[in-house]
């Protein structure tokens, strides 16, 4: 029964080959999306819940026919989704 000496190194160079590869491309992670949607979420509201505050202030000190609230509140929710747009856009060019 004869063994192949280089057999073991074969082996051996295969798994170090794999183990790099595994480490220089990692597959995705659950916790990265658990991340991007926090991102997300935190991206919308604290300019929607900014532009509450500043809409309720508004409407104290400077009444209009129409709700500052309102109007501010819907503001922040667009600029929120712009925000949110261009950080996922940056965050889909680094894969």
């Amino acid at each position: 029964m004869s063994r192949d000496p280089d057999k073991p190194a074969e082996d051996i160079a295969r798994h170090a080959k794999r183990m790099k590869s595994s480490r220089d491309h990692p597959g995705p992670s659950p916790l990265r999306g658990i991340g991007t949607f926090g991102m997300i979420g935190w991206s919308i509201a604290v300019p929607t819940v900014g532009g509450a505050f500043l809409g309720l202030w508004l409407d104290h000190a400077a009444p209009q026919r129409f709700s500052w609230t309102i109007a501010l509140i819907l503001g922040g929710v667009v600029i929120g989704a712009f925000i949110a747009g261009a950080w996922v856009s940056k965050e889909g060019g680094e894969e």
